[in-house]
């Protein structure tokens, strides 16, 4: 048996590698650590393209254009105009026969022509039952009541225009039959009976008339009824005088069959009840200096809706958004098989995203998962050491040997923020094994090792972060989001026996799970609960009672909030003296406790820097002044400062 090969053609390749999803990935992480959602990121991706793919705001734009071009096109009204240029062809024909016969009764025909109705559907009406004199003009008169059935019908169905060109009666009643099957059809769909035997004889009868040969009820519902909405709109665009001049005469073009506008009218009535979301009734707003017949009308208005419905959707500004709500058939037939090809190449993005175990979905909400949050975390933290190694800080900070105890013997691979001294020897060796003994000997990162050293002691940190409205205006937020992750990818990844504990507060505080890092925001509300956030801390600590403490205090703002007994939280600016007094008693708790309380502070407004102040002074911490840039330095050189061995209780220096 022979074989054929080609380009694969039934959707996405089954034998296609692993889509990589690298550089979305990391615009995402981009996005998160410049103090944004998993959510948001996402979006923002979907909108702006990623590997050199269109986004959906360049989708939209082009969408627009089109719709711009769409609504130029011509003005609503070319089959009434093109009637009123028929009938004064048919008029004109008959005077000029008229004009030849001497006799009385041509002038008495004359005069009934002159005082015809000036309304184009009226005089229509009127020369109805005329007995023509002239071939040409009765020609004329009847192209009129030809127009007007095609265009009414082709404005329902695709392509019925050419098909009744010059039908005769048994054309026309094949139309009918074919509508009241079609009627009969929809009926039964929306009784809700099995249709599928009933659509397959119904093409098999009239299929014809349905060149696009749906395969289900719902399909041919959809055809049908974008079609009857865009012609509905197309009348919604006349003036009111235009509006009722050609609904007479297309009633008069039906009139002489009172069952083919009923079928119409019932067709019309099921199709509005089967799709209410279509926009049925909207000024499309046509203009330009051509004229559009019924038919090419309702065809533009129709692709103006498929564009409308796309530019929506492609904005994804509405609640629930998702990709698979533009339909792709809609962006084919108004945008081509290009901009198809974006939209899935987009919606693989996301699909691999999750497949492959990056993101996941809680409660409807996008979330970054543990996986994507260990490397978002080491993300931060790199970007966090860039920064004290370009700038020279820390160094002395971070060159400790206390944090480990005495030496095992064996020695370890060098990792990335390992902080124990280097074995130079078994470096060395490493570099001469790599290179060969013949070689020129040159250090390589994967040739360091470092000493072994037993773990002696052990951290609870608490990273108290503030949350509130204020964080956002100040443009602290970002460097705060990013200072938390780096400091929890930190003691995760190269301090395991410690514990963190990561608390955010505004009006009250709470408790943040590792997950929720990423897409943590802050707090649209007024407050700073600073009381509160230490009395939790203090929980976290009781529970590693012989753990070393270290609290860090991040904030902008003095204390606005405190808990009443009740555990309601009462907020006012400026501050209550209770509110300064009740977060004051926490920090004394906390001393007496030996547990040294680093403020962070990221503000010089004086209110701010006179608490901060007193509450290192009371507690005997140490206060660093921030504008955000360096936040992360500062936090993290100060856990390893006092993970090497600071003794709690003490000011350091």
């Amino acid at each position: 048996m022979p074989f054929r090969y080609g380009r694969w053609s039934g959707g996405p390749d089954p034998l296609a590698p692993p889509y990589d999803v690298a550089e979305a990935l990391d615009a995402i992480g981009d996005e998160v650590l410049a103090g944004g959602t998993p959510t948001d990121a996402l979006r923002r991706l979907m909108r702006e393209g990623a590997n050199g793919l269109r986004g959906l705001d360049d989708l939209r734009r082009q969408a627009q254009r089109r719709r711009r071009q769409l609504r130029k096109s011509g003005e609503l009204d070319g089959t009434l105009e093109e009637v009123r240029r028929l009938l004064e062809q048919a008029l004109e024909a008959e005077r000029r026969e008229l004009f030849a016969d001497p006799s009385d009764d041509a002038r008495l025909e004359e005069a009934e022509l002159d005082t015809l109705p000036d309304e184009t559907a009226s005089a229509v009406r009127a020369l109805a039952d005329r007995q023509w004199r002239s071939a040409a003009a009765r020609e004329a008169y009847e192209q009129i009541t030809e127009l007007l059935r095609s265009e009414v019908l082709d404005s329902q169905f695709a392509g019925m225009r050419d098909a009744l060109r010059g039908a005769d009666a048994e054309d026309m009643r094949r139309v009918k039959d074919m509508m009241s099957d079609l009627n009969d059809l929809l009926d039964k769909h929306a009784r809700g009976e099995d249709t599928e035997q009933a659509l397959s004889d119904f093409l098999d009868k009239h299929g014809d008339f349905f060149p696009e040969k749906p395969s289900t009820v719902d399909e041919l519902i959809d055809q049908l009824a974008r079609r009857a909405a865009a012609a509905q709109r197309m009348m919604a665009g006349l003036t009111p005088q235009q509006r009722a001049e050609l609904s007479d005469l297309m009633s008069n073009a039906l009139g002489g069959d009172l069952d083919l506008a009923a079928q119409l009218d019932r067709l019309n009535a099921q199709l509005q009840a089967a799709r209410p979301d279509l926009d049925w009734n909207s000024d499309p707003r046509m203009s330009g200096r051509g004229e559009l017949g019924m038919s090419d009308a309702t065809a533009a208005i129709a692709e103006l809706s498929d564009l409308e419905a796309l530019e929506r959707g492609f904005s994804q500004s509405y609640a629930g958004a998702s990709l698979d709500d533009i339909d792709p058939e809609q962006v084919a037939r108004a945008l081509g098989r290009s901009a198809v090809d974006d939209l899935q190449a987009l919606r693989r993005i996301e699909r691999e995203l999750t497949r492959q175990g990056w993101l996941t979905r809680r409660d409807g909400r996008l979330e970054l998962s543990p996986r994507a949050l260990r490397r978002l975390g080491a993300t931060a933290l790199k970007r966090v050491f860039a920064d004290l190694a370009s700038t020279g800080r820390g160094q002395h900070d971070v060159t400790g040997s206390g944090i480990a105890g005495e030496p095992t013997g064996a020695s370890v691979p060098w990792e990335f923020g390992d902080t124990r001294p280097l074995d130079a020897a078994r470096t060395v060796r490493n570099a001469v094994v790599r290179s060969g003994p013949s070689s020129k000997i040159s250090l390589d990162v994967e040739d360091f090792e470092v000493v072994e050293t037993e773990r002696r002691t052990r951290a609870a940190v608490a990273l108290l972060v503030d949350l509130s409205y204020s964080m956002a205006l100040n443009g602290t937020w970002a460097p705060a989001k990013q200072t938390a992750l780096a400091l929890h990818s930190l003691v995760t990844t190269r301090f395991p026996q410690d514990s963190i504990e990561i608390i955010g507060f505004s009006q009250y505080a709470r408790t943040l799970k590792p997950t929720d890092l990423a897409g943590l925001d802050f707090d649209p509300v007024q407050g700073t609960n600073l009381q509160h956030a230490l009395m939790l801390a203090r929980r976290h600590l009781t529970k590693h009672s012989g753990a070393e403490p270290v609290v860090m205090v991040v904030t902008d703002g003095e204390p606005t909030a405190h808990l009443e007994r009740d555990g309601s939280a009462v907020f006012c600016w400026p501050p209550l003296p209770e509110t300064l007094e009740l977060t004051m008693a926490e920090v004394d708790r906390a001393t007496r406790a030996g547990v040294t309380l680093n403020m962070f502070m990221l503000g010089d407004d004086p209110r701010l820097v006179e608490f901060c102040g007193e509450l290192t002074r009371r507690n005997g911490g140490r206060l660093f002044t921030s504008d955000g840039s360096d936040l992360g330095a500062y936090v993290v050189r100060d856990y390893l400062r006092r993970r090497t061995g600071t003794p709690s209780g003490r000011r350091a220096s």
